[in-house]
């Protein structure tokens, strides 16, 4: 039964936290393990930069061919066990691209990989959101704070595997078999029944609750878009920190390389202090306040660092974006699964699925500015993203997480 506001969690409800939480780590840790070892792979089949380019691009595509079908895997086997099977998969997706002795078997490899990879992620955040609501408060944003943890810890064993001579199959063997156990331990502890059951029994206790066929009328039509490009805006924060600070310190700024690196971590760095304190924040102010607040943040933080470029203030800049982006995809994911008219886990499928083709489409699109004018212009993608996310934010609701729809 879902619990009220304020109410104690049961212990259930504590051990299906942790699970997902354990979910979310090995999401963010199992292709975090392949990063580091892409450059062997890459020397191994003998790949010039331009077909090694459309391999990596695999990963993606099989996450936006297959992102439209986890909503129905959701309601078909249940989110935990759709996001337990999708994580043992995405691990042998990696292990296969490891493996592979061929471009083809590699782009095969990732398109697999990738495709689970965004089963794995709507799974588990339409679970979370199960627990989020027999809470009564806000915890999502700690569980996307777990899985940055899980991604360091990722990048971290594939660097100490290249350290230790470990050949590409046994590191990534021993990632898979690791992290599949995690997440097959952590579907002992998932919440029972089925998707949809916690809301349907607390909307027979709610006069007003809608109750009905699933329908989309033109406001959730409208409400949907404004969610997805409110996490775009996250989305293109994150993708212009991965793909472009570093070069821009670097290569407009002057900065070393060593120095150069720290605008990406910078980034990460201050996206998980947000992700940490964001719930708090949330349950205190509400998920459109403190969107909004995000919004102004990456605008005015990355705005200024364009405005006035030096290396100690465009570190600051994307340090500023990172915090502003903390909670942008979590509230647009959260909101989504609560959309009335739609069934379990459809808006926040299609919410998952648009924003990954924001993770697809920012690199050409930076790209092409900063080859036509300067990538100090390209850039602007990141201030322009607050200013839409400030515009927009009036759609989430400005009150704490509730437990049901």
């Amino acid at each position: 039964m879902a619990l009220t506001p304020g109410s104690i969690p049961q212990p259930a409800d504590r051990r299906a936290r942790a699970a997902v939480a354990a979910l979310f780590l090995t999401n963010g840790a199992l292709f975090a393990n392949l990063v580091p070892r892409y450059p062997e792979i890459k020397a191994a089949l003998e790949l010039d930069n331009a077909v090694y380019g459309l391999a990596v691009a695999a990963f993606p595509a099989g996450a936006i061919i297959a992102g439209l079908g986890a909503g129905f895997l959701v309601r078909k086997l249940g989110s935990a066990q759709a996001a337990v099977a999708g994580t043992i998969l995405t691990g042998l997706g990696v292990l296969a691209a490891g493996l592979a002795p061929s471009f083809g078997l590699l782009v095969a490899a990732l398109l697999l990989g990738g495709a689970m990879d965004a089963i794995t992620d709507v799974a588990q955040n339409a679970h979370g959101l199960r627990v989020q609501r027999r809470y009564g408060r806000s915890i999502i944003n700690g569980f996307h704070a777990v899985w940055s943890i899980g991604a360091v810890l990722g990048g971290s064993m594939g660097a100490a595997a290249i350290a230790l001579g470990l050949p590409l199959g046994v590191h990534l063997g021993i990632s898979t078999a690791v992290f599949a156990t995690v997440a097959l331990v952590a579907l002992r502890f998932r919440l029972p029944g089925r998707d949809g059951e916690d809301d349907a029994a607390v909307a027979t206790e709610t006069p007003t609750a809608a109750v009905g066929r699933p329908c989309l009328s033109p406001r959730t039509l409208f409400l949907v878009t404004a969610l997805v490009l409110i996490a775009v805006g996250g989305a293109l924060v994150e993708d212009a920190g991965s793909s472009w600070a570093t070069l821009y310190l670097s290569g407009s700024l002057g900065a070393p390389a060593a120095l150069a690196a720290t605008g990406f971590v910078a980034l990460v760095g201050a996206q998980f202090v947000g992700r940490m304190l964001g719930d708090r924040m949330v349950d205190r102010f509400g998920q459109r306040t403190v969107a909004r607040a995000g919004g102004v943040i990456i605008a005015l933080g990355m705005g200024l660092a364009l405005a006035f470029p030096t290396v100690p203030g465009t570190i600051l800049g994307f340090a500023a974006a990172g915090l502003g982006s903390a909670t942008l995809v979590p509230a647009a994911m959260h909101e989504a699964d609560e959309l009335p008219g739609l069934r379990a886990g459809t808006g926040l499928t299609v919410v998952s699925w648009l924003m990954r083709l924001g993770f697809l489409a920012s690199p050409p699109l930076v790209g092409l500015v900063a080859d036509a004018v300067g990538l100090r212009y390209g850039l602007l993608v990141v201030p322009v993203a607050g200013l839409l996310v400030v515009l927009l934010s009036g759609v989430l609701q400005n009150r704490r997480a509730t437990p049901a729809r």
